[in-house]
């Protein structure tokens, strides 16, 4: 029999098994449409259709896409990027019913085999402050991201974003509105811990220098409050990790830098903390508008929050009241919050989190796509 589904093409320049947004999306679409996935890695499931990319920019082609971004020629530096160009030649002659790209270069992909009118660009990051730390970086990449956001973000059917303020700011800058689709995380049927003693503090993420989590590990080592942090850190082979590494051991025995886990087994050894903590700097403008999907994991594991005065994770803390927000993104900012910790503050906030576990997870969010997408396979054509 002819399957009579509509065709859906996801286009990631990702490794798509441990992207978890666009799993979702896979698992989401792949009873109601006909789903080829277009990325790197391995693919979600056996019945969807993976066009695997493996493309990596050569040498000369890095050479010639940094000539044209210093002149300025941003169709001619869109041409060089690899992934792009690989596949492009994989989907050539396919069309599509309708498409969503997950990254700023992957939506002129997506329009190409689906149409812009048919395209939904969920744009993860604020792509145009994704490294706007570096003035090299500002100089040259941000108006190349700028050009895409014109050329491709604005004229897509539909747009999507990971938070509030990353909406807000495209309105703001490109006229383009944007539907909301935070990274939150699956729910769990999980009950919160006792508390410990000492108080048992826990931070998830990645070894990158413009992150500075040695300011979590600074504060938790000189707070006057009775507690401990186990970090589970990614990407442990860097030289800046080792040095988080031996500045765990001049610290002492209150910070432990330990392996990450495996996300389907980070919320079960998340449920066994008391607090999680997450002080992002505003070292780019991406960080600044941030709603980490960290932040669900926390709530989804019953923890207590103790993160730093960025918009969006502050005002659900308020709302649900579930821990503290610190005045600044510094130790002593840090430390004070700490030391204000007591066991029945932390236990009220883990029952906290428990009620909000009920109304913060992934599934809520994804009506938002549906509705997106089913809306743009009857849209027509032009």
């Amino acid at each position: 029999m002819t399957d009579r589904r509509p065709s859906l093409l996801i286009v990631s320049f990702s490794d798509i098994a441990s992207d978890a947004r666009v799993k979702k999306q896979v698992q989401l679409f792949a009873e109601d449409y006909r789903v080829t996935v277009c990325g790197r890695g391995e693919p979600v499931r056996d019945d969807v259709e993976h066009v695997r990319l493996t493309a990596g920019q050569s040498r000369a082609g890095a050479i010639g896409q940094a000539i044209c971004l210093r002149s300025r020629a941003w169709r001619a530096a869109f041409a060089f990027e690899a992934e792009k160009r690989q596949a492009m030649r994989l989907l050539r002659g396919r069309r599509f019913d309708v498409a969503i790209a997950n990254d700023a270069e992957s939506i002129a992909v997506a329009s190409r085999f689906a149409g812009p009118e048919h395209t939904l660009a969920d744009l993860h990051e604020y792509w145009p402050g994704v490294q706007d730390q570096s003035e090299a970086w500002v100089k040259i990449r941000r108006p190349y991201y700028q050009w895409m956001m014109r050329e491709h973000a604005a004229k897509a059917g539909a747009a999507t974003t990971v938070s509030q303020a990353i909406a807000d700011r495209y309105t703001a800058e490109f006229g383009f509105a944007c539907g909301v689709v935070r990274n939150a995380t699956p729910k769990h049927d999980l009950d919160p811990t006792p508390v410990h003693d000492p108080i048992r503090i826990v931070h998830s993420g990645s070894t990158q220098p413009n992150r500075k989590p040695e300011v979590m590990m600074r504060a938790v080592a000189q707070s006057s409050a009775p507690v401990v942090m186990d970090m589970f850190m990614t990407g442990q082979h860097t030289a800046y990790a080792q040095s988080l590494h031996a500045l765990a051991d001049e610290l002492g025995d209150r910070i432990r830098i330990l392996p990450p886990k495996p996300y389907e087994e980070l919320i079960p050894a998340l449920n066994q903390y008391d607090v999680g903590i997450f002080v992002l700097p505003p070292t780019t403008t991406n960080y600044s508008l941030a709603l980490p999907n960290k932040f669900f994991d926390y709530v989804q594991a019953r923890l207590g929050l103790v993160i730093s005065p960025l918009p969006d994770m502050s005002a659900l803390v308020h709302e649900y009241d579930l821990g503290a927000v610190t005045t600044g993104f510094d130790e002593d900012s840090v430390r004070e919050v700490l030391d204000a910790l007591t066991p029945e503050r932390v236990r009220a906030w883990k029952a906290n989190a428990d009620r909000a576990a009920d109304e913060l997870y992934a599934e809520r969010e994804l009506p938002v796509w549906k509705t997106a997408v089913d809306g743009l396979v009857s849209r027509p054509n032009g």
